[in-house]
């Protein structure tokens, strides 16, 4: 790892802001004297340990934490080479653990009981509610002691398809109280969607809400789940209770949908149980949560992690990445639908005894300065979002921003995506006012926690990279043979020896988590991702290497969309691909062959639109539809997607060569169709 800096572009942070031919922002020495890593040599000192000695680094670092009973002399065991029989990952097995009662409990007996927990800020300007820990442990076991009336027990599966009230994360920690597996669905996805997941895991019961207010629309969440549990039983999965939570500002109880003897009011039941609830303990490999995240097959892989580990890593990940202190109050935009809500909302915060801010809302609503207004409210010291935030608020203008104080900002983060440089250094001049450094964290719903990202304090930072690998993390990059590259260099992200909050498998499915992760390059973890390391050891990613579509941090599979355009009864074939989206990072480009005889024309673009936002969800919907009288083949049938992205990029001159397609005029007819 080769890291010592020079050179004349440079500041400190707080002395000036960061132009255009500035590459390196030094830390300065206030900020790192106080810091949880204050020197690139104290990192260097950890993260050597960390590589050298994983046992022991994390053992004592897991020993912070609560179990009921310690693991055994094995911290950890692992296999991620295919070539040696099957691929497995375990740490701390054998010691039982709970995580909510480290989230909770632990930080109740440590005095913090009435401390707040989660400051809950609504979708409508002065609408808020705030919790305690010691509130918030009651309100969580009134859950689990409902839950586990109806039947619901160690192992059990619970969807969770809620707007991010702050019954999600009391949701997600009632289900770990007592052993339950969450799998929480993103309440933007559709019926169709959440059938899918519902089929999958087959749970006990499902989580919703009647409707969810998002800016000035009104999502009737209901409705979507009544036509899931229909297509649900459709396909042999039935669920014999719906917990409906009221969300009475955006509907009323009596205009709601109802299913006699299905439906549950959460206000009815949930508030009339015991306010304490005992622990299940659990074993640190024992399943804790269920993620479903796009893939390339168009099928959702359920991605499953285990508890132990997850605590510990991302635990450890939140304190150090922001440099948390018990005084900061700490605010991420994600939706806990996606990982980042799970470990940067509701599991690293909690679990470090954080007060932590969650918002219904839309970020932009009801104009473009509501997330500064947010911030001075409350006093937010630690900012969490995602690139396509900060490209949306830049188009809107500097003045949305510094009519806010914002002086209570210590830290900044951006999560999702990578971040162009230019985006990066108007987050830190104009959102942190030249004041804060920024963790730009590389992750992966797969990896559970930060994998690559500036540590505030210890080292400089460089506007777009993510910088150097966090403990026991060691990254590399190799060539398409899968030789490691040294020094600085361009390749495929891989990931060797496993890490703690690693994913264990995709649910009921092994085989395909060994051939989409470890399969490519024998004996790593293959993230997909593209990537360079330049002369000093940093880290710049450049996303997506295979046909996975990263939409503002949210992976869409191009097989999902396909599926959903080819279901219109006028689409026969489709094929979609990713382009370079100002605000979205990447945007969703579909080309689309009709059937015989059906005229092009402006109704049927948005009727195809449509039918792609019905079936996964708004987030999905194709940005650009391009008539496609035919696809651009080899002879054995495969679509030539370097030729489409291409195309759809407007990068006609590096088309390569196309005498190998199997009727190479489509790409002219393609062509001359670009702008219809």
């Amino acid at each position: 790892m080769k890291i010592p800096l020079e050179g004349s572009n440079s500041i400190i942070i707080g002395e000036a802001l960061a132009s255009e031919d500035v590459n390196l922002i030094y830390p300065n020495e206030d900020f790192s004297r106080q810091a949880h890593l204050s020197s690139i040599h104290k990192y260097l000192e950890m993260y050597g340990r960390s590589v050298e000695d994983p046992a022991g680094f994390w053992a004592d670092i897991a020993s912070e934490f609560y179990w009921k009973q310690k693991w055994g002399q094995t911290v950890y065991t692992d296999n991620l080479d295919i070539r040696k029989g099957k691929v497995n990952i375990e740490w701390f097995k054998g010691g039982k653990t709970n995580i909510c009662y480290n989230c909770l409990d632990r930080n109740i007996d440590a005095g913090n009981g009435d401390k707040i927990a989660i400051f809950w800020e609504g979708n409508e300007s002065g609408r808020d509610a705030s919790l305690t820990y010691n509130q918030l442990l009651a309100r969580v076991c009134q859950l689990a002691n409902y839950l586990k009336t109806i039947g619901v027990g160690k192992g059990d599966a619970v969807i969770i398809y809620l707007p991010m009230l702050m019954e999600l994360p009391i949701a997600m920690l009632a289900c770990a109280r007592i052993g339950a597996i969450h799998s929480v669905v993103f309440a933007g996805f559709s019926a169709d969607s959440l059938a899918q997941r519902i089929v999958d895991c087959k749970p006990k019961v499902v989580i919703t809400c009647n409707a969810a207010r998002r800016g000035p629309k009104t999502i009737f969440l209901k409705d979507i789940v009544d036509a899931a549990l229909i297509e649900s039983a459709q396909n042999g999965v039935n669920i014999d209770v719906c917990l409906t939570f009221e969300n009475e500002s955006a509907l009323q109880k009596e205009m709601t949908k109802w299913v006699e003897g299905r439906d549950i009011w959460w206000q009815d039941v949930v508030p009339k149980y015991p306010v304490t609830c005992d622990v299940e303990w659990v074993d640190a490999e024992d399943p804790l949560f269920l993620l479903y995240t796009s893939g390339s097959t168009g099928k959702p892989k359920g991605v499953l992690h285990t508890t132990g580990g997850y605590m510990v890593y991302t635990a450890t990940t939140f304190k150090y990445a922001f440099d948390y202190k018990p005084k900061d109050i700490y605010w991420c935009t994600a939706d806990c639908g996606w990982i980042t809500g799970h470990s940067y909302v509701t599991y690293g915060p909690l679990l470090n005894g954080a007060t932590n801010v969650v918002f219904e809302g839309a970020p932009n609503y009801p104009d473009a300065g509501r997330c500064w207004d947010i911030v001075d409210k409350y006093k937010i010291s630690i900012f969490y979002t995602a690139p396509t935030l900060v490209r949306s608020l830049m188009r809107e203008g500097d003045e949305h921003v510094t009519r806010y104080s914002r002086k209570s900002l210590r830290v900044l983060g951006s999560v999702g995506e990578p971040i162009n440089p230019s985006a990066w250094r108007w987050f830190f001049n104009v959102v942190g006012d030249g004041k804060c450094p920024i963790s730009d964290t590389w992750w992966q719903t797969e990896t559970g926690g930060f994998m690559i990202t500036p540590v505030p304090g210890a080292w400089p930072q460089k506007p777009g990279s993510a910088t150097l690998p966090f403990f026991g993390v060691q990254p590399v990059i190799v060539d398409e043979k899968g030789v490691e590259l040294e020094g600085e260099c361009s390749g495929y992200l891989c990931v060797k020896s496993s890490w703690p909050s690693a994913f264990r498998t995709l649910y009921g499915d092994h085989e395909r988590y060994e051939t989409t992760y470890f399969s490519a390059f024998p004996g790593y973890y293959f993230t997909g991702d593209g990537c360079n390391r330049d002369k000093h050891g940093y880290y710049w990613l450049t996303g997506r290497v295979d046909d996975v579509i990263n939409i503002s941090g949210h992976r869409i599979g191009t097989a999902e969309v396909e599926s959903a355009l080819v279901s219109h009864p006028q689409c026969v074939e489709a094929a979609v691909v990713g382009v370079e989206h100002e605000v979205k990072g990447q945007g969703i480009y579909a080309f689309v062959t009709l059937a015989e005889g059906v005229p092009y024309s402006e109704e049927l673009r948005k009727s195809l639109i449509k039918v792609v936002r019905d079936k996964i969800g708004a987030f999905a919907a194709p940005d650009k539809i391009h008539w496609a009288p035919g696809l651009p083949k080899t002879r054995s049938g495969k679509i030539m997607r370097r030729i489409l992205r291409k195309i759809a990029s407007n990068t006609l001159d590096e088309l390569g060569d196309t005498s190998t397609l199997a009727d190479p005029t489509v790409v002219n007819q393609l062509i001359a169709l670009a702008h219809c």
